[in-house]
């Protein structure tokens, strides 16, 4: 029992101080009826959004049922990395680009793909579609945005299928020019084509790098890019509307000037140049490096922009389009969430409620408990930081050697020392509390007494430190610690030593030395035997203190070793790393207890409360996370367990086997993957049916026994089946399967052995015919019938098994139609009526009622003043 009660399990607890994370996309949302306020933001994984007022890589494109939540198809064909998807709502079409330089085109109806444009001779970084899905511009890493026109091309089609909308364009003028496009396409048959690219031109951004996000407003007026700068770029796409009033302006014009110069008039030689169509508008500079926007017009005219900023800040723009220069106004910035910068030191007051993080910018004082930032004072660029005893102040280590000391009530910078020539890499409290020893990268360890002095301007003293010692040694000092009774002091060094020295009389004691690279970070346990040391050789060893032996050496994470500190009144200590984990261990035992992921990228620092409850850290990817203990008892064995079980479905997700046997990888395949889960249902579908065979040998015997006795003998019942409320053997099976999420479903069914599958089938014409849950019974049975046809086919068992399959399925799957039909008639219906009788309009038929209304007001408007 010792196990369950030495171990306790630490929990994520909060993230705090990030604003947003630079590698998702902003996006504004209609929240409580407003649109245009509320912006949806990434923040690790997480979603934030924020009230502005106020303030995987691989090569394969994954289609999702939302609804059903699951994923239908996976499709093959990129050779690189997939940098952006676009769905065409016309058309049940797909557009891929990629780092290979192609963009790609998809019918999602028989999921192959169809067209290939290879006009880009970089990779292709952003794309989007505008009038009407009729054009498509792609960004590059070059400055050129390339125009492509989109033609429908005619399909021959059933004479009972209702016909669609379709562009101009037909498939006779699509054949004749196929020669043109044979420098952009790699289509081979050009006549089982479903629609034709050409390029049309292309727009210049002023931005020589490459594109990194290029998109449009939701109604396709307005679109804009931007590169790996600050600036956004904002160009307005004219209407076919618009389009055609500047044909007929231009026009009048060339008839003009023929008539001037008494020449003929010219017939339909006037068109409007790519530049004329998408018109530049203005440039937005923002306050950093832009990440991500997104755009929303009122009908107003004004566009309203919200950028996310490589600092961790998200800004909001107003732009009046219909203004004669349009100028972009800052109207919000969100910035209280979070610093600017990576976090580099934490520290927790004494009391465990109040957390100092610091960066290059500022320094931020959170209160734990409701994670609100409480003081944000301005300093240099911080690198090691502590409160001072009595939590009313605090000390900052800078990275040009100097020593900031704020007092807390009023946030101001108190006093500036010049403590070193070089950054100050670590400050340590003494332990009686009464001064600071420091460590820079000017090969000194300097030693600080606390004191009260006089200011001039004011009556009452102040705290200040004094110099008081130097410790002049041979390499740049990395980390200082004391010992707890303040006899010694720990001081690593970059030639990769740790060099203990009596505190009194600074003479050297011990020298450890082991590790390949600098410790980085090092701290002694609370009775004063044992020193940890991580370094940058991802190692880290645990040594005695009372002859410099070295307990263990430890492979701690996959990268540098950042930070350490021990738990309080313990032998146990976290670590964290530049693999993005932290990790807690046993120093007496030398096990690995525990790791606590989530952070998405390096961790920098850590900090433990002085009563071991929270850990805090602080990470490259912009957030805070608090760790809180539980009263929850921690077995290793389960731990490890779970370590092998991540393990194992790593390895399982990497094999590649074909559904099929004998089966090539095509173009498409199954968008789950085979994990764990996906093994434990199938088990669990096996676990069932040998309980249903079981069971209906038991009922054979029973009843044989009943014929034979003459009477009825009680039927001993299964447990499991009792559970289930005394359900039978064959609706237990479809409890099981009813049970498997339906994102694993074909993945379960891929494992499941083939000699399962006779029974399966049998039950399923037997669920069928009763009616019960149609979509997800024929679902696995098309699995099954697709990945078992031979073996199926040549069985003669299941021929009759098949045939009535075949009856039963196709007469249910029709009246599930017919049902859904009836329903949708009839909802169709109530909407009608209720709009009737309240005078009223649905979801989409009132904004299209509205515009319609607006397009009848600007005419009459127009009428009349053509009248007056």
């Amino acid at each position: 029992m010792g196990l369950t009660r030495q171990y306790l399990r630490y929990e994520p607890a909060a993230l705090f101080g990030l604003v947003a994370s630079a590698r998702g996309n902003a996006v504004f949302v209609a929240l409580r009826g407003e649109r245009g306020r509320y912006v949806a933001v990434p923040a690790c994984e997480h979603v934030f959004v924020w009230d502005t007022r106020k303030g995987e890589k691989d090569t394969d494109v994954i289609v999702w049922d939302v609804i059903n939540e699951s994923g239908l198809y996976r499709l093959r064909g990129h050779k690189d990395a997939v940098t952006q998807v676009l769905f065409l709502k016309e058309k049940n079409l797909l557009v891929t680009s990629g780092k290979d330089t192609l963009v790609k085109w998809w019918d999602l109806d028989t999921q192959h793909c169809f067209k290939t444009l290879v006009g880009h001779r970089t990779e292709v970084w952003g794309m989007a579609l505008i009038s009407e899905e009729k054009r498509l511009i792609t960004g590059s890493a070059d400055s050129e945005l390339r125009v492509w026109d989109i033609t429908y091309i005619q399909e021959v089609k059933d004479p009972d299928e209702p016909e669609s909308k379709k562009s101009k364009g037909s498939s006779t003028g699509a054949e004749e020019n196929t020669e043109e496009d044979e420098t952009l396409e790699l289509d081979e048959h050009p006549e089982e084509r479903l629609i034709k690219c050409g390029k049309v031109g292309s727009i210049m951004r002023e931005g020589r790098d490459r594109v990194v996000t290029l998109g449009t407003d939701r109604t396709g007026k307005v679109l804009a890019c931007h590169g790996t700068d600050a600036v956004l770029e904002v160009f307005s796409v004219l209407s076919e509307e618009e389009v055609q009033k500047k044909l007929e302006k231009k026009m009048k014009k060339a008839k003009k000037k023929a008539k001037q110069n008494s020449e003929e008039e010219p017939e339909g030689t006037v068109e409007l140049s790519l530049q004329e169509e998408i018109q530049r508008v203005t440039n937005i500079r923002a306050s950093s490096k832009i990440k991500s926007f997104d755009l929303i017009l009122s009908p107003k005219g004004e566009l309203k922009i919200v950028l996310l900023l490589q600092n961790n800040i998200v800004e909001l723009y107003h732009l009046n389009l219909s203004a004669q220069v349009p100028q972009a106004v800052r109207a919000s910035k969100i910035t209280i969430g979070g610093h600017r910068s990576d976090v580099r030191t934490l520290a927790f007051s004494s009391d465990n409620i109040a957390i100092l993080s610091a960066a290059a910018e500022s320094i931020k004082i959170w209160n734990r408990s409701t994670l609100q930032c409480i003081r944000t004072m301005d300093c240099e660029y911080a690198l090691c930081s502590l409160f001072v005893p009595g939590d009313r102040q605090v000390i900052v280590g800078t990275k040009t050697g100097k020593l900031q000391l704020y007092d807390l009530a009023s946030g101001s910078l108190m006093e500036t020392l010049n403590a070193h020539d070089g950054a100050v890499w670590s400050i340590a409290l003494s332990p009686d509390q009464r001064g600071v020893v420091t460590g820079g990268a000017d090969k000194c360890v300097k030693f600080w007494e606390f004191e009260l002095v006089k200011d001039e301007s004011s009556i009452q003293k102040r705290l200040s430190m004094k110099h008081v010692r130097v410790l002049q040694l041979d390499e740049d000092v990395l980390c200082v610690r004391y010992s707890p009774n303040q006899k010694l002091l720990a001081v690593s060094l970059l030639d990769c030593t740790v060099k203990i020295f009596y505190v009194d009389t600074l003479k050297f004691f011990l020298s450890l030395y082991g590790h390949k690279l600098p410790v980085l970070c090092m701290d002694i346990s609370y009775d004063g035997t044992l020193i940890a040391t991580g370094s940058a050789d991802r190692n880290v060893k645990i040594w005695g203190l009372d002859f410099g032996d070295c307990h263990r050496s430890l492979f701690a994470h996959d990268d540098s070793v950042m930070y350490l500190q021990f738990v309080a009144k313990s032998h146990l200590f976290f670590t964290a790393g530049k693999d993005s984990k932290i990790k807690q261990w046993d120093a007496d035992k030398f096990e690995h207890i525990q790791t606590l992921e989530g952070h998405h990228q390096e961790v920098w620092c850590l900090a433990l409360s002085p009563n071991g409850d929270y850990v805090v850290s602080a990470s490259h990817d912009k957030s805070l996370r608090l760790w809180e203990r539980t009263r929850e008892p921690l077995i290793l064995e389960e731990e490890r367990e779970m370590q092998r079980e991540a393990e194992y479905e790593d390895s399982v997700a990497k094999e590649e086997q074909p559904v099929v046997a004998g089966e090539t990888q095509g173009e498409t395949g199954l968008a789950g993957k085979k994990t764990i889960e996906t093994i434990k249902a199938a088990e669990q579908i096996m676990e069932a049916i040998e309980l249903y065979r079981e069971e209906m040998a038991k009922l054979k015997e029973h009843k044989a026994i009943c014929k034979a006795a003459g009477k009825e003998v009680p039927y001993p019942v299964n447990p499991i089946l009792r559970a289930y409320g005394n359900v039978t053997p064959s609706a237990y099976v479809l409890e099981v399967f009813k049970k498997v999420k339906s994102s694993e479903l074909e993945e379960s069914l891929l494992v499941l052995p083939f000699s399962y599958v006779p029974d399966l089938l049998k039950l399923f014409n037997e669920y069928i015919h009763l009616g019960s849950d149609i979509e997800l019974l024929c679902r696995a049975l098309l699995f099954l019938l697709k990945i078992h046809f031979g073996q199926i086919t040549s069985n003669h068992m299941l021929v009759t098994v098949i045939e009535n399959l075949k009856k039963t399925t196709i007469s249910r799957v029709s009246e599930a139609r017919d049902v859904l039909g009836f329903n949708m008639a009839g909802l169709q219906y109530l909407k009608r009526e209720i709009e009737a009788k309240d005078d009223v309009t649905f979801f989409a038929d009132a904004t299209d009622r509205f515009e319609e209304k607006k397009r009848k007001r600007k005419k009459k408007e127009k009428m009349i003043l053509a009248v007056l």
